[in-house]
Parts: C-alpha cells; structure tokens; sequence
C-alpha cells in the first residue's frame, strides 16, 4: 500500500467524533439511523485537504495547500475576509460554519489514486473530516469522489480537468467548480483558427490517463469541426520526465502544429524538449510550426520560461482578472504569501467557500442536504463571473478564458495574457452529451 501522510491541523477532536466508525464493522457506517457520517458533536468541525505534496503535480498541490488555509482563516474570521465580502450569497459571516470552528486535516495524494484514496480514507476514519477536497489530477479527483460516495461525505474536488469527473464517472456527492476538457475546446478552437487558419494538421501528445484521453478527445474534435486534421495522437506516461524520444517522430510526421495534452511538471518537460527540437523555428506545409498548450496555468508558465511566449492555452482563472471577487483573492492571497494565486489555488478556495456556503443555507451539516443546496445553485462574485452549479450533473458553468504566454512579461508572475474571455453559453453541452455519457448521478449518500 501507498505511504499515507496525513497531517493534522488544530485540535484532535474528542470522543467517538474522531474515532467514528472504528469500532464498526464498516469505516463508512453512520453511528445511528438519524445520523450522517461524521456528524460534528462539539465546537469544531474538520475538513479534509488533499492534495499533491509530491510528484508531478506538487506545485499545484503546495499552491491548492496556501488557499486551503487561506479559506480556513477567512471562515474563522481572520484575515480580511477575501471572497467572503464579494460573494452573492451573503450567509458567511466569519463565524466559522453554523458557529462551529474549522478545522482541518491534509494529506498527500501523490498524484496516484491508491494513495490518494488512502489518504482520503484516513482523513474520513480516523480524523473525522466531514468533506474532503482538494486534487490535482482527474485520476486521483474520480477515485477520491467514489470513495466519498461510498463513505457518505461530500467530495469538492480541487483541479479537475476531464470530462469524465462529471461525465461518466459523477457521483451524487462530488461537485466540480472547475472546467472541463470539453470546455476548453470550446473555448480554445475558434481562437486557434482565426490564429493559425483552418487547414492544419495537428499531432497530439497525450497523458496517458483519463484527463489527457477525454483533453484530446475535446481538443481534436473541436478543432476537426473547424478544418483541422489530427494526423496522431500518441500516449505518454504521468511518470515520464523526458519526451525527447515522442518528440523527435513529429519532425517526420508531417504535422505543423503539436498539440501538448499535458500538465503540470509533464508539460514543462514536454514544452521543453520540443524547444529543445527546434520545433518552434520550423516551417512545415508552408507554414511556421506551432505548439498548443490546452490547459495552462500560471505555475507551468513560470516553470517553461521563455518556451511559452506566444503559445496558446485555456485557462479556468488569471490573478489578473479586474472584477471585485477576483481582486479581493489576490490581495488576501498576495498580503498572506507574497505572490500571486493560481487557478489550482483559485479553484480550491472557492470550492471551500461553496461548502460552507451551501452548509450554512441548508442549516446541516447532512451531506445530502447540502448537496441539495449546491444543486441548481447560481452565484457570483467568486472570480469567474456568473456562475451555475448544474442540478444534473455538479458541474459548474461559468466564462472560460483563453490565454497566450506573453512576449514581453514584466515580472515572473506576469507569464500570460488573456487574449478571450469565452461567455459561458459558448461552452455550455447538454447533460446528454455523448463525451459526458456512460453514467448516472445516482442518489446522495449521507454515510
């Protein structure tokens, strides 16, 4: 089994509240018929912060980490108070959540879905963490959302990009803030077109593991709708750090755009190499040879240097959007750390806020009682605009934004530039939708 390293912040609950399940044939058994797994007893009320401390995703994960406590601080009436003072629903008043303290718990996931199951399982038995959140691989957010689901707490996942967290694998008591793969295409693909022209062949390089599959799958078809033509997708290991040998077999293959279905530590490396190839000076089918980079962040940007000037990418957030809910983040995020937050950051403060929201109007702590009061839940103030939280599915639907790495930064912060920001009825499919087809929501669980 996976290394478990789980650590506890504030005060160890007391009484059968910490130990709840230990004594029971089954972690996952509420202690009576009227009670819901993990019901918080006394003063305090912990959460359970999961996320990559190490692999590839550890950047990700150390910055998911910084908002995490953030949010926490927020909620308990530290701070300034950040997104609580911009938020729509005005029910947060810095008194922790229904008057309880919170608390929390982290762990390491690894950026592998045994250990981070583990983890979570830890976190939910023995330390009595009520939600669990966090993540920065969709392998790791869809393992640790079905064992939310069967464990009878609410999974707010952290950075999940695949179609398939809210697609064929969703679960009554997971929610995703974040956008999809299919969004990003969306968003992406018309920019591309008015940037590179309709007659492209595009070679794709792919993680091999649920988010890289359903990322190509969006970006392809969504760029073959427009003129493009996908001349190969091949599959790279999570685990690979050097991409020199996927790459040399493009120089031959005839495409004039590489397409990097890669994140994180993955995409720095893989960027790299393909600099490194001389592939950003070649001209191929009569035409300059670019590199796409479907999902950015600020953090891959800093990591690849120079290597992203003038290279597309979508993006769910950017420190540098001018609304009020973004600005009070990045000033509460920025006085705390000294530099700006990123989207993984973003998202995962939000989500934590959403939770406590969402507990605070249903009046319980009842997992499907506030599940019920995230469905259909339409807010704003939150940094992406306007936002709905779909009934059908958990997923959130909100503006997406496309970015370029930028020619002349002016700091190491100031990587990218919003070059579109994509109205959310632009991105918006249908519950139905065959990329997000192959399961059922199925019934709430309160454990």
């Amino acid at each position: 089994m996976s290394k478990l390293n789980v650590t506890r912040r504030g005060a160890l609950k007391s009484g059968a509240a910490a130990g709840a399940g230990l004594a029971l044939p089954t972690i996952f058994t509420a202690s009576s018929a009227n009670a819901f797994m993990n019901e918080p007893t006394g003063s305090s009320v912990t959460l359970g912060f999961n996320v990559p401390q190490t692999g590839p995703y550890a950047d990700e994960g150390a910055d998911e980490l910084r908002a995490y406590e953030l949010a926490v601080e927020h909620l308990n009436g530290g701070g300034d108070g950040g997104m609580l003072n911009t938020f729509s629903s005005k029910v947060l008043d810095g008194t922790g959540i229904l008057g309880k303290k919170v608390e929390y718990v982290t762990g390491d996931t690894q950026t592998k879905s045994d250990a981070a199951r583990a983890s979570a399982k830890s976190m939910i038995e023995k330390d009595g963490a009520i939600m669990i959140t966090g993540g920065s691989s969709s392998g790791v957010a869809i393992a640790v959302q079905g064992l939310c689901q069967e464990a009878g707490v609410i999974f707010m996942a952290g950075l999940t990009h695949s179609n398939d967290t809210t697609g064929k694998d969703k679960k009554a008591n997971g929610f995703r803030h974040f956008f999809n793969g299919y969004m990003s295409g969306a968003a992406l693909a018309p920019v591309l077109k008015n940037a590179y022209g309709s007659d492209r062949k595009a070679y794709h390089l792919t993680a091999d593991y649920t988010w890289g599959w359903t990322q190509q799958e969006s970006i392809a078809a969504a760029t073959e709708a427009l003129g493009w033509e996908t001349v190969n997708n091949v599959l790279t290991p999570l685990a690979a750090t050097d991409f020199s040998s996927y790459i040399a077999p493009v120089l031959n293959s005839g495409a004039d755009v590489l397409v990097l279905n890669h994140y994180g530590g993955n995409m720095v490396n893989s960027l790299t190499n393909a600099v490194q190839f001389g592939l950003r000076e070649k001209q191929v089918n009569g035409k300059n040879f670019e590199i796409v980079v479907p999902l950015y962040s600020r953090l891959m940007a800093k990591g690849a240097g120079e290597n992203v000037k003038g290279i597309f990418g979508s993006t769910n957030w950017h420190w540098s959007l001018q609304d009020e809910g973004s600005q009070a983040f990045v000033k509460s995020f920025g006085t705390k750390y000294g530099f700006p937050p990123s989207q993984a950051a973003h998202t995962c403060y939000v989500q934590t806020l959403l939770y406590a929201d969402a507990v605070t109007r249903a009046g319980s702590f009842a997992p499907c009682d506030v599940a019920a009061a995230l469905e259909g839940f339409e807010f704003d103030g939150l940094g992406n605009g306007p936002t709905l939280y779909r009934a059908e599915d958990h997923q959130c639907f909100k503006d997406v934004l496309v970015v370029k790495g930028k020619d002349n930064p002016t700091s190491e912060f100031d990587l990218l530039e919003i070059v579109e920001i994509t109205p959310a009825a632009q991105v918006t499919y249908p519950v139905d939708h065959p990329m997000f087809a192959g399961g059922a929501l199925g019934e709430c669980n309160n454990g």
